[in-house]
């Protein structure tokens, strides 16, 4: 594992999971880099494209895993990162350029404001440009319920990848963070230990270069395998 590190002068640590994204690596760090104070590591998860070079040729702080984890094994590792240093808040944003960094502050004056343990990034809270495919806002929906039916809660994005959670979250997440599509996993867990979740409105681009690894055929393994361990998780 190959760790270049960030600078630890900020109390947010934003961790970037990127797996094939050459197209949009160097664009978003920068983008980062322009627009807010904090720190942030991108956790290469096996690529096997130009991910890592770009990463090492512009010196941007990484930790590069020999092997793809998946996002859930690669948010851990940011997790563990982030624990191990004592930051008091980490934030997961993707790769692809769909998180606008402008919100950075938004969702961080929302989990400090408002003593929340996570606050995320909204598609659906209220109406933004966002559009997305019809299969992909179905499945949105469908795990809207899910939530709703076992955890007893309201998220209107489940899937957002845009989130940002405080310290006792990242010791939680350091020890416990499922393998693989963790976003509404997660969100099961949290509600049965307490913990206080929040959504505000954000606007999302489209992925600005590469492919999702959820196809259409991935997509129903993805409902069914979240369905599955998201009520086990409702009973632990």
């Amino acid at each position: 594992m190959q760790v270049r590190r960030p600078s630890m002068t900020s109390p947010v640590l934003i961790i970037i999971p990127a797996y094939n994204e050459e197209a949009t690596i160097l664009q978003t760090v920068q983008t980062i880099e322009t627009n807010t104070p904090y720190d942030y590591i991108v956790i290469n998860d096996g690529s096997t494209d130009l991910t890592l070079n770009i990463l090492k040729a512009h010196q941007k702080p990484h930790i590069s895993l020999p092997v793809n984890l998946g996002i859930g094994g690669a948010m851990q590792t940011g997790y563990k990162y982030a624990h191990r240093q004592g930051y008091e808040y980490a934030m997961q944003l993707d790769a692809d350029g769909q998180h606008d960094p402008a919100d950075i502050s938004l969702l961080l004056e929302s989990i400090q404001d408002g003593d929340y343990d996570m606050v995320i990034g909204s598609r659906f809270l209220e109406k933004t440009a966002y559009k997305g495919s019809i299969i992909r806002r179905i499945g949105i929906s469908y795990f809207y319920y899910l939530l709703k039916m076992i955890a007893k809660i309201d998220v209107y994005d489940p899937t957002s990848g845009y989130r940002i959670v405080n310290k006792r979250v990242i010791t939680l997440f350091a020890q416990d963070y499922p393998v693989d599509y963790p976003e509404v996993e997660v969100l099961v867990t949290l509600s049965r230990k307490k913990y206080r979740i929040k959504e505000v409105k954000t606007e999302m681009n489209d992925r600005q270069g590469g492919a999702s690894s959820i196809t259409n055929v991935k997509g129903l393994y993805y409902m069914i395998k979240v369905t599955f361990f998201s009520l086990i998780r409702s009973f632990l």
